[in-house]
């Protein structure tokens, strides 16, 4: 059994989903400490003037706090749920005219007129919909319900033998510089290295150019009943590296 894991974002990139796919299990790793100007409560789109971040608002907290601890401040600036008006009328403005947008339009207005109080359950949930449009089907365990131990590597290789898994799939970014992948294949488990090359896709205000790495909605918006056969076409198929990144 392949298993991955990654900590919770906000409006995913295509390459988090296809780790997500590749996958017989993800964990989500929601008990780790959250970490600031990262993508857990924010992640780009692309406007009229390129790439712009959308953020969610969170309460303040202390630097030790988990994931999974944080709340979302819904008393900002401009009324509560000012955070989901402006992102809502940004999705209008920006990806109305999109192919996709009357198909999930409902659904996303559904999210940004809810209310949201843990950040956790808002990424979830995003992540929900992103399977369900792409159609992924592996299922989504959280960390905090597995009472994992240890840190880096041993906290991987606990996951792997409580899950009972003989793969580990790890992407190629922070995890290259911790991962002991030695230790892990002592402990029976094989590390494998996702490879992700990233879609080219229709996009509004082509003469920006094209920009990669935005949250599926940009795939999703953009290419509307063509973004799944797009998602799943530029998936490559895993390569086996023991022990090496």
């Amino acid at each position: 059994m392949i298993v991955a894991a990654h900590q919770p974002s906000y409006l995913p990139w295509l390459g988090y989903l296809d780790k997500l796919a590749k996958a017989d299990v993800f964990v989500v790793m929601d008990d780790l400490q959250y970490e600031a100007q990262n993508f857990q409560n924010r992640n780009r789109l692309k406007l009229d003037k390129g790439p712009q971040w959308v953020t969610v608002p969170l309460v303040r907290a202390t630097q030790t706090d988990r994931v999974c601890d944080r709340r979302i401040d819904n008393a900002g600036r401009g009324g509560r749920h000012h955070w989901q008006r402006r992102t809502w009328r940004t999705l209008e403005v920006h990806y109305g005219n999109t192919p996709g947008f009357e198909r999930h339009a409902p659904e996303l207005e559904d999210v940004f007129v809810r209310r949201w109080e843990s950040l956790v359950e808002l990424d979830l949930h995003m992540l929900d919909l992103a399977r369900r449009w792409l159609g992924i089907k592996t299922p989504i365990l959280r960390a905090s319900s597995l009472g994992l131990s240890g840190a880096k590597t041993d906290r991987i290789q606990d996951m792997c033998n409580k899950l009972g898994a003989s793969i580990y799939l790890s992407g190629r970014g922070g995890s290259t510089g911790y991962l002991d992948t030695d230790q892990l294949a002592r402990g029976g488990i094989t590390t494998m290295w996702q490879h992700y090359a990233h879609p080219t896709y229709p996009q509004r205000y082509s003469h920006l150019g094209f920009v990669s790495h935005l949250g599926f909605l940009d795939l999703v918006l953009n290419t509307g009943p063509d973004a799944a056969a797009m998602f799943c076409g530029a998936s490559q198929q895993l390569q086996l590296q023991k022990g090496q990144s």
